[in-house]
């Protein structure tokens, strides 16, 4: 009974740890200069909106989010569909190929991609695509396809291959039987790979300061960072622009985060 009351006191402590942040955040972007000034940890009396509207103009958020969107879901789309299809081959079919293509992918997610970003910048350069979306949505691709691999390859191995197997026997290719067999079968995965790419596309920062910086297609991290130099005055604001640019990702995270753990249990029980 005193063990069990001591770990309720650690998780309450843990869990205030956590949220205290939080609070300071959404409590800060809610208060005027003055109570910020005076009561900076005091609930908002009375809380102001006036700071999201400033925010939200005066940091452009409105771009930034169209940006932000179009490179994190165009990626998305990318890796669900390329990492899907790779790793459908490297879970089924055994040979050195397979072995030795899997062992490459792995590498990619051991090495970490600060080593390349020298010759990845060149290269984007080469191509024409620096401050464009296009060379956003590569580079996320190449870099979180991987990981992305790594995460359907172990979901795919756990699936019993008689699936697959009954509707090619039923005329199906193997194309035809990944889409309408397999890939459904893959939603708790693909909701965490969902989810924990677009969490790292989205709040990534160094590499969209580094692309597109001065395009006019900085990414909401960019455009935060830009706005807190520029009002740094007027925490208010800055923390306004915070909620504003945290909050797409963090109600997207809320929907999708069942799947997040029913995917990594999943694929660990194969």
């Amino acid at each position: 009974m005193r063990r069990t009351f001591l770990l309720e006191i650690v998780m309450i402590a843990a869990a205030v740890a956590f949220l205290f942040p939080v609070y300071t955040l959404i409590s800060l972007s809610l208060k005027d200069p003055a109570q910020i000034s005076q009561t900076p940890l005091a609930l908002p009396d009375p809380p102001t909106l006036d700071n999201f509207g400033k925010a939200w103009s005066a940091a452009a958020l409105g771009p930034s989010l169209v940006n932000s969107t179009v490179i994190t879901v165009v990626s998305l789309v990318l890796l669900i569909a390329l990492g899907s299809f790779a790793s459908y081959f490297l879970a089924r079919v055994h040979s050195r190929l397979g072995y030795g293509l899997y062992v490459l992918f792995l590498l990619g997610i051991v090495l970490p991609f600060q080593l390349g970003m020298i010759p990845l910048y060149e290269l984007v350069t080469d191509l024409g695509l620096i401050g464009t979306h296009a060379g956003m949505i590569l580079f996320y691709t190449g870099i979180q396809l991987p990981f992305t691999v790594f995460l359907y390859t172990g979901f795919i191995r756990a699936l019993p291959r008689e699936y697959a197997s009954a509707a090619q026997i039923d005329g199906a290719s193997h194309l035809t039987a990944f889409t309408r067999v397999v890939f459904p079968l893959l939603r708790p995965i693909t909701g965490t790979v969902l989810i924990l790419n677009a969490v790292f596309i989205w709040n990534d920062f160094f590499t969209p300061l580094l692309y597109l910086g001065g395009s006019g297609f900085e990414t909401v991290p960019v455009s935060v960072f830009a706005f807190v130099g520029q009002y740094v005055s007027d925490h208010g604001l800055v923390f306004a622009g915070l909620v504003l640019g945290a909050l797409p990702i963090v109600l997207v995270f809320l929907v999708l985060q069942r799947y997040v753990i029913k995917g990594f249990s999943s694929g660990l029980k194969g």
